[in-house]
């Protein structure tokens, strides 16, 4: 089970259900302990900033829908998604080590929740089904890959797969891979040559390659060969905070260089251990993204489910539970030692929370609508098309 997956379990429809008035416009409780619409500082957020969430278009570059695989879902949790507001998420399937038949098989289960419940659920597979999913009222599903094992070491598959739908894909997880070395490899090298042909054949069959989970070599090479613009979709910044996981100013200036857009995530690895990270942890990162990459290439990757994290004392036992196995299973990432959740923004609503925050600190509207959704949208409509 990988962390999304563990995370998923842990989104109780409880909460769900404190959501479903927020489905008919009224206002409702965000999360069991939090009132609605509530910033760290214990107020209310702006009205300001809930018009202009509710008008622009929020994507999360990396969030899943309350979805285990058994349908139909409960009405709780169809109304906690509309709820978010979100608009549209890209979601990571295949898990972290899944095989080929195995991602397939996700892949179709998800098909299966879009064709049950259609009123709520979209693909996306090309750039304009981003505003027309908002345009209805649905949340747009954009399948991606932050593992290759489902690739079987074969660059054929991606083609197939891109056929699937899978618009977003990285060449390794934290460790390595037939085509690259992820984070947890720092000596590990760069892109493998049989990694050369498969970013070539992603930018030919428009798939935006992801080096969230890169590490430094292999961030060098992506973003010196590639084509297309390559994007970040979930990590944090090295100079806030140094970690595997967040990247340097000098990465963060080539990947805006190339037209790419970096996603701020909303993990314990914003701080150091062993603060639980606040609002003000995240907004660190994210302003100097800002200051790094400039307005038009900083946006939202979660990397956090659309339900919260269950707090509770249960839920943090198997969260701590979670933690172990995958230590012992060598995938984890150091730090990797508190519940992946970021205090203030444990809300399905935390990105607005987020536009509030960047609208008391000044940011002018449009500013606030690249970073909530626009950027993302950009960039992944200048990679989709020839």
């Amino acid at each position: 089970m990988n962390r999304r997956d563990f995370s998923r379990t842990l989104a109780g429809t409880a909460v769900a259900a404190a959501l479903a008035p927020l489905a008919r416009g009224e206002p409702a409780p965000a999360h069991a302990d939090a009132p609605a619409h509530a910033d760290p500082a214990g107020g209310t957020v702006s009205a300001h900033a809930r018009a202009l969430y509710h008008s622009a278009l929020i994507l999360d570059c990396n969030s899943g829908p309350p979805f285990a695989g058994h349908l139909p879902l409960p009405q709780a949790d169809l109304d906690a998604v509309r709820g978010s507001g979100i608009d549209v998420i890209k979601f990571s399937l295949g898990g972290i080590n899944d095989d080929f038949a195995k991602t397939v098989a996700e892949i179709a289960g998800v098909q299966k929740l879009i064709e049950v419940h259609p009123a709520y659920f979209t693909q996306v597979r090309v750039a304009a089904d981003c505003a027309r999913a908002k345009s209805e009222g649905k949340l747009g599903i954009i399948f991606s890959f932050e593992s290759a094992d489902m690739l079987q070491g074969k660059v054929e598959s991606l083609e197939l797969f891109r056929n699937l739908g899978v618009r977003v894909m990285q060449m390794s997880y934290n460790r390595k891979s037939p085509f690259a070395a992820g984070v947890m490899e720092p000596d590990g090298g760069g892109l493998t040559p049989l990694g050369r042909e498969a970013l070539r054949e992603m930018n030919r069959l428009g798939i935006a390659v992801d080096v969230s989970h890169a590490n430094a070599a292999t961030t060098t090479d992506v973003l010196t060969l590639s084509r297309k613009p390559p994007v970040m979709t979930h990590a944090g910044c090295a100079a806030v905070h140094p970690h595997p996981r967040n990247k340097s100013d000098a990465q963060l200036r080539a990947l805006a260089d190339h037209g790419g857009v970096v996603g701020i995530f909303d993990l314990p690895y914003l701080a150091a251990s062993p603060h639980q990270p606040t609002v003000e942890d995240y907004m660190a990162h994210l302003e100097h993204a800002l200051r790094i990459c400039g307005e038009d290439h900083v946006g939202v990757g979660s990397d956090v489910d659309i339900l919260p994290m269950d707090t509770s004392e249960k839920g943090m036992a198997e969260i701590a539970r979670n933690i172990e196995e995958r230590r012992a299973a060598g995938l984890s990432a150091p730090e990797e030692d508190r519940p992946p959740y970021v205090v203030g923004l444990n809300t399905p609503r935390r990105i607005e929370v987020i536009a509030d925050q960047l609208l008391r600190r000044g940011y002018p509207p449009a500013v606030v609508e690249k970073v909530v959704g626009a950027n993302f949208a950009r960039v992944f409509a200048d990679i989709w098309t020839d």
